[in-house]
């Protein structure tokens, strides 16, 4: 077989799948990357046995067939190719790779020895991907990044009749991201947070609708182009509705820019313990107060709020930052007492709803 590409879409073809393939696995296998032309381009096949990730790029090819190469090692030898174009032959066992006044042989193993694939053939429902992707994205940062913490170290994808909701919780703080969308399916799935990022990686690169698929405990992403399986978790998260209040006593809007600089200021001189930052509203005023053993800080902000309001809570700053993290315009503030549960919004975004709980002082 032979196969002429550009360096450009190879190279980050691979680069893509370098995010899954390992370095070193007890499964040497894995180290593997799966190379095979087809009549319609170059597939490239890697996995680390919880994701499963397949691309196809471009490419004239003359002949047919598939073999295993190391995939870190291709990665780096694309990347440093001089030419613009690559030009692959498969001879005695060995790839040949040449661009410009480049040549090397790369050993290449049997594809009969990879294991199986976990792509699913059908189609659960279909939407557009940069949608997904933001959904995945905004509640990504309140998945829990602690082994022990079970459950809460993925994000749980629910579809329900109108609506697709990505939800992300590590029971100290929950996220949430809503998609109008005309499903008429009922179901949930939780896939692990490290899946997540690198399912978010793809979206970014894809173009127009994704498909999802469920097979046997593995979820099956299909786009032009590209396939990705991900295997689930098992269980879904507990009843987390209801740690969101239904009602309010004090609600505020700031420019969620202009608060996430003053806590990034203000926190250096927080404890270094919990990284309390205490919110003070006085009207239209909201005062950003930190301190330590090592000083104190304080800024005043503009804020939308009853006139005559007043209220004070304490946080930990680094939880309101991430919750902050997704509002681009105007957030709104949404207060259920100086020890109960807070809800932060998008203003120009109803999908988006975070939940932080002040800290006991």
């Amino acid at each position: 077989m032979e196969i002429r590409l550009p360096k450009r879409s190879f190279s980050e073809a691979l680069s893509v799948l370098e995010r899954v393939i390992p370095t070193r696995s007890s499964n040497a296998v894995l180290t593997q990357l799966w190379l095979e032309a087809r009549p319609e381009g170059l597939l490239l096949r890697g996995s680390n046995g919880e994701i499963d990730l397949e691309i196809t790029v471009p490419a004239e090819v003359s002949g047919e067939g598939a073999r295993l190469v190391p995939g870190q090692l291709l990665g780096q030898v694309v990347r440093g190719l001089p030419g613009e174009l690559v030009e692959m032959a498969l001879e005695g066992g060995e790839l040949e790779i040449e661009s410009g006044s480049f040549s090397t042989r790369l050993a290449t193993g049997d594809p009969d020895e990879f294991p199986r694939f976990n792509f699913s053939a059908g189609e659960l429902v279909s939407l557009p991907a940069a949608e997904l992707a933001r959904a995945i994205q905004r509640v990504r940062y309140a998945a829990s990044n602690e082994d022990y913490r079970a459950i809460f170290r993925g994000v749980q994808i629910e579809l329900h009749p109108g609506r697709l909701r990505a939800v992300a919780s590590d029971g100290f703080r929950l996220a949430l991201y809503d998609l109008a969308r005309p499903l008429e399916q009922e179901k949930r799935f939780v896939v692990p947070a490290r899946s997540a990022d690198e399912i978010v990686k793809v979206l970014e690169r894809a173009a127009g609708e994704v498909s999802l698929g469920l097979e046997g405990g593995h979820l099956t992403l299909a786009a032009e182009g590209f396939r990705l399986a991900a295997a689930l978790m098992e269980g879904e998260f507990p009843e987390y509705e209801r740690v969101i209040p239904a009602e309010f006593v004090f609600e505020a809007r700031v420019d969620a820019g202009a608060l996430r600089d003053s806590l990034k200021r203000v926190k250096v001189l927080a404890d270094r313990n919990n990284h309390r930052v205490d919110l003070v509203f006085k009207g239209p005023e909201l005062q950003v107060v930190a301190e330590g053993e090592l000083g104190r800080g304080n800024e005043r902000l503009e804020v939308e709020a009853p006139e005559g309001a007043e209220m004070s809570l304490a946080y930990n700053a680094e939880y309101l930052l991430d919750a902050l993290g997704p509002v681009a315009g105007a957030a709104r503030l949404r207060f259920s007492g100086a020890a109960s549960a807070s809800v932060i919004q998008d203003a120009g975004d109803e999908g988006y709803l975070a939940v932080v709980v002040p800290l006991r002082v």
